[in-house]
């Protein structure tokens, strides 16, 4: 499977299926080969990661995460075979455990350990014989990994890691834990913005609400920030660590850094200025980072 140095990564909560072509195709024209999409509460994302592909040549769409308590081993293979087999091996699968919050408080299920439910997981897919038609190459899967036991699990059972929400010194960390053979698909939020107040206040909301996650709290304790960084919005110095914010250069400067501390690929998440949804003032970020820009 192809992996490109440099990706997109996209909410796609909100927007339309005709929407979310139309973002692609754009990708396209500027010469990105990856998309990543979530997971979340609306339309199933191997809905969305078909109606993608079929809207597009050659965009690879990769799932930043699938939920594996919304799917059995099963499911999971039969989509990501499927895809793979019918759009020419364009579908990169991106699994995880998800928070307790959603497991149990949206979908009604019980949350239990992570790496012990991702490791049965993870075997439980690699026993089952996919009946279909099979895709050219064996399909790649990576996992959700932000901490030491599931960076070696990616190691061990997968293809790789999709850290979210991290910095490039945790990209060194994932690199060292994974070694030389193994894909790290780092996901970075950046901002094309120049006023560091109002930068900072869009990186403080961000450290606030994942803080407030169990998961990605434990990540940020683990990089090194204190309780102080977290509480009350957050810090500047962890907003700047989690938003790459500025312009042009100093973005491309973060991204930098991440394939200098190990990441095969940094999927940018531009963070919109106003609203929920990318506006073209927002998507002028992706059109001066995008791989045409540098040819």
């Amino acid at each position: 499977m192809r992996i490109d140095r440099i990706a997109v990564w996209l909410n796609t909560i909100g927007y339309t299926s005709a929407q979310l072509v139309e973002f692609a195709r754009r990708l396209e024209g500027w010469g990105y080969g990856t998309l990543w999409i979530n997971d979340g509460m609306g339309s199933d994302p191997m809905v969305l990661a078909a109606r993608i592909l079929a809207g597009t040549e050659r965009l690879q769409v990769a799932l930043g995460v699938a939920n594996i308590y919304s799917r059995d081993p099963t499911m999971m293979i039969g989509a990501q075979y499927g895809l793979n087999e019918q759009w020419g091996g364009r579908f990169l699968l991106g699994m995880g455990c998800s928070h307790a919050f959603i497991v149990e408080g949206m979908r009604g299920h019980s949350y239990a350990r992570p790496v012990a439910t991702m490791r049965a997981y993870l075997q439980a897919m690699a026993a089952i014989k996919y009946g279909g038609p099979p895709p050219a190459e064996k399909p790649t899967t990576v996992i959700a990994a932000l901490g030491p036991k599931m960076l070696e699990l990616a190691r061990d059972m997968a293809d790789g890691a999709h850290p979210f929400g991290t910095t490039p010194a945790h990209t060194a960390m994932a690199r060292q834990i994974l070694g030389p053979g193994k894909l790290l698909l780092v996901e970075q939020k950046v901002m094309l913005e120049s006023d560091a107040a109002r930068a900072r206040a869009v990186g403080r909301g961000l450290v606030s609400g994942l803080a407030g996650i169990p998961n990605y709290r434990n990540s940020f304790l683990r990089m090194g920030f204190a309780e102080a960084d977290l509480a009350d919005g957050g810090s500047d110095r962890a907003a700047d660590a989690i938003l790459a914010w500025g312009d042009e250069q100093a973005i491309r400067a973060r991204i930098q850094e991440h394939w200098g501390a190990g990441a095969d690929q940094v999927a940018i998440q531009v963070m919109p200025k106003g609203g929920e949804l990318l506006t073209p003032e927002d998507e002028k970020l992706l059109a001066l980072l995008a791989p045409s820009a540098q040819s």
